[in-house]
Parts: structure tokens; sequence; C-alpha cells
């Protein structure tokens, strides 16, 4: 939970592919935010109590009748507003001006484009008055609306910026919140700390005090079993929780047979020596029994996350009286999972995959709100060690979702083998510490091939190897060719059923960097 006298910020989602982003950059500024959809009713933001609303970009045209917008009654709260790309064509719409597509593709900006900038707008205080700016728009303000003004503008967009000082409302047709905006940074902290004067009182210290002192509150006497898979978010979880309730903490560990090579036997040897309750149970044969046969990676999903509350309301029993089941989901699962109107990207399995009852008084997700990045933070805060804190992420549903179709034990045997293949030679080649997160799958795709004079018609191992700084966005990483060389020869020769290795260059957007 978020302490009521933080100072927050709401973002409105309009469905567009950088709202979590903004939320992030938003906390990067050390400032509280939370992203929901552009239904959210005016008496649910008047109890969100935000210092300041930001409205995300999104795909649609404002002048279409289908096109998102936000209740009217939002513009009469005198809360600070900033309008984002399709957000900023919102205000120019509602308040009297006038948006028409581009006429022509010049006038169509996508990507960096120079931009110059009024000063004297609170918005752009201290930055260059010409710089780089991301766009990525095919609709432009023809006509601003009436007590705005113009604040920004670039060759092809002469209102890249419409605001209006007396009544705190800005909108900037490019992006502030991706890396491309060369001061995007400074004009975020321009709105938070000079229009919304936010404090900045949001840090992983006071998170971490404020949310011991709630789960003692909400446990109680009771007992905790914690969903323990060894990877970051679980882990920082275990520690929070252990530091809340001490022994009344059970972490149990599924060992769903989804896991990488030797990776089983290495989440034991690391928490079975902790001062704490750890439970190792051997699940493989039930969860390959129960995914047989399935190929759509949304079933596959729910069917593990059912399967992983059915067996601790299992482990709960033969312990004794268990209260609460606690999971290490974070912000970002639950955004994906769907929120409101929002799309659902993929369903967690510990989210969207939870069956509709389960046999405890509540579930615990300490670190709900947290996105990644924040986690290992609040890892370091607790006292983990760096080497677990900053271990690349691994989905819950394991391997499932790396191997793409129907799960059997031949097929996962030949990802396992695969990917152990390609983290040792990113070691041995120091390429291990300079990517985010990198893996290999298996498709579903067979290929004619020729191996000792023979024909074989086999399976394609995909590697994917990508950069992030929040795993919102993520770009393919660009590996050395002798060591992919290096990769696909030793996978091809010494992974059974494997007869040619493909390399993922797709980045997030538009794909996402798991496959399922």
């Amino acid at each position: 939970m978020v302490k009521q006298d933080h100072q927050k910020i709401l973002i409105l989602d309009f469905g567009g592919q950088y709202s979590q982003l903004i939320a992030r950059r938003v906390r990067e500024c050390h400032v509280y935010s939370e992203v929901k959809p552009f239904t959210i009713p005016v008496e649910e933001i008047k109890a969100f109590q935000p210092s300041g609303i930001i409205f995300s970009g999104g795909p649609g045209s404002v002048y279409e009748e289908s096109s998102p917008h936000p209740a009217r009654d939002v513009y009469g709260l005198g809360i600070p507003i900033l309008g984002i790309c399709y957000g900023c064509q919102l205000l120019a719409q509602q308040f009297g001006g006038e948006v028409v597509p581009a006429k022509n593709s010049i006038a169509r900006e996508y990507g960096k484009t120079v931009t110059w900038f009024d000063n004297s707008c609170r918005l752009f205080s201290g930055i260059p008055k010409e710089n780089v700016t991301w766009m990525s728009h095919g609709d432009v303000i023809s006509v601003i609306p009436q007590g705005f003004a113009s604040g920004a503008e670039s060759a092809a967009c002469p209102t890249a910026c419409i605001y209006d000082e007396a009544r705190k409302l800005y909108g900037v047709q490019f992006h502030p919140e991706v890396t491309h905006t060369e001061y995007g940074m400074n004009i975020l902290r321009n709105f938070l700390l000079k229009i919304c004067c936010c404090t900045e009182d949001w840090t992983m210290a006071e998170f971490r005090q404020k949310t011991v002192e709630s789960l003692r509150k909400t446990i109680g006497n009771g007992k905790v079993l914690l969903a323990l898979s060894g990877g970051v978010d679980s882990s920082v979880a275990a520690a929070l929780l252990s530091e809340a309730v001490g022994d009344a903490l059970i972490c149990v560990f599924v060992d769903h047979g989804l896991l990488r090579k030797n990776e089983a036997e290495e989440i034991e040897e690391t928490f079975s020596h902790k001062e704490l309750t750890f439970l190792r149970v051997d699940a493989k044969h039930r969860f390959l029994t129960r995914l047989a046969r399935i190929n759509a990676p949304e079933k596959k999903r729910k069917i593990i996350g059912t399967e992983f509350i059915r067996i601790f309301e299992e482990q709960a029993k033969q312990i004794g009286k268990v209260d609460f089941l606690a999971q290490g989901t974070i912000y970002p699962d639950v955004i994906e999972s769907g929120q409101g109107s929002s799309d659902v990207i993929k369903s967690h399995h510990n989210v969207g995959g939870l069956p509709s009852v389960v046999d405890f008084r509540e579930i615990i997700e300490p670190l709900r709100m947290l996105f990644k990045d924040e986690v290992r933070q609040l890892g370091i805060e607790l006292g983990l060690p760096e080497s677990l804190v900053n271990r690349q992420p691994f989905p819950g549903p394991g391997l499932a979702i790396r191997v793409v179709g129907e799960v059997s034990q031949r097929k996962l045997k030949m990802v396992q083998e695969a990917d152990a293949i390609f983290r040792e030679e990113m070691d041995r080649a120091g390429c291990s510490g300079s990517a985010n997160q990198y893996f290999a799958a298996l498709t579903n795709m067979r290929s004619v091939g020729v191996m000792g004079d023979g024909r074989t018609y086999e399976y394609a191992i995909v590697l994917r190897c990508v950069n992030t700084e929040d795993f919102m966005t993520a770009e393919w990483t660009r590996l050395p060719y002798d060591l992919l060389e290096r990769v696909s020869s030793r996978i091809v020769n010494e992974v059974d059923g494997v007869n040619r290795v493909l390399y993922d260059i797709t980045s997030k957007p538009p794909a996402t960097v798991e496959y399922e």
C-alpha cells in the first residue's frame, strides 16, 4: 500500500505504448505515480488526490467519434494537466481548438526532430531553446484553443506545445518520456516540481519502512506462505516479509520442471541455508501432465497459475493453519494483465492467471506497485547481494512460454540445453554483463536441413538478447557475429532435434521480450 499523504501523479492511459514508461519516469523524479484507464470516473480521481494528471499518448484520432476521451469534469478539478501526443490533441480539441490529419508525409513526424522552445513557458524553463525531441504523430493542431499559447515548434509542426499557464494546462506533441528527447526529464521535472509543486518524497527507504509496518498490521499473528521462485521479485518479497514477520514466513519453492538447466538445485542451495523455512516441492510430472496437448499461450499461463495455487493450498494444509499467500507480483505484471478497459498483453500467472477462488484469507503482494528497477533498489536497501538483485528476470511460467506451442519433456530438454550453451558462450565472450536479458527459445517451426550427408527435418531455436532500462521497452542487442556463430554451431551439433538457429532482432514494442 502507498500511504495516503504521498504526493501522487495520475497517468490516464489512452492506449499509448509508452504509458508505463511515463509512470516510471515520474518515479525517477522521486514522485509516486500510477497508471489508470482513461475511463476512471472523476470521483475516483478525487479519491486518489493527485497533485497532477498526465494524459498519455494513444493510437486514436481525437476527431473520430470512437476516440477515447476522459470525463469532462476532470478539467474542473483545478489539478495541473500535462497532455502528451494524443493527450496534447485532446486538450486542444476539448477546449475549442481544432485537430486535423496531417496533409502530407512531412507533417506526419516520426523520430528525432529538431524543436524550438519558448523558455517563458514554465514547462521549458532552463532548457536550451533548440534541441531534439521524439515525435510520433499523424495529426496536427491546426487551431490553438482560446486562452492557450504555442510554446514550441518544429519545421513541420508549428504547435509542438500548447499551454495555458493560468489554468495549469500543458500539452506537448512530442514524447518527453523517451530517452531520445534530449531534455525530456527536465521537462517532466518542471511539470512535477514547478507546476504541480511536488516535493520528491518517493524513496525505497521510505517504502520499506511503511510497507513493513503495513505487513505487520495486516498479518498480525497469522502465517504467510510465499511462492518463492528464486527470481529477483520473489527473493526481494521474501526479504521484505522476513523483516516484517520473521519466522511466520514459510517459503515454498515449486519445481515445476520448467526451469533452466540445473536451476532448481541452485535455488535450493541459495535459500535452504538462510534463516527462513524453505520447502521444495517436486511437481514436474504434475505440470507436464496438465500442459499436455495445450498450444494456446494464454491457456498455458492460466493452467500454470491455477496449478501453482492448488499446490500452495495443499502445502498450507500440510503445514497447518496458513492465513496468507504472498507473491512477488510487480506493477508491470498488473498492467500487462489488463486493468479496467486496457488490453491484456499477456496474463501473468500470478495476476491474470489466478483462479477465481483460492483457499487463503488474503493474497499479499507487497511489491505490486513497484517497477522492476525499484524492486532491485529495494533489494539493495534490504541488504540482498547484488548478484541476486541484478540477476536476469525469469518468467513465472518458466520455459513453458519459451517453448512455442505444446510443451513436452523432449522440447524442454532441447531449450534447456540450447539456453545453457548460449549463456555459457555469452560469459566466455564477456558479453553477459552488457545485456539485460538473453535466452534461447524453441520455435514451433520445423525445417529441412543437411547433417552428416543426410536430410533432417528438425526444430529451429531462436536466440533473444535485449537491452533495457525498465523492461517496459527494450532494444535488441548487437552481439558480435563470431559469438553468434559459435553459439549456433554448438547448438546444432550438441542439441538433439535442432538443425537451425535464428537471432531475433525485434525490439519491444512491437514485440514483447518473451514469446508467449
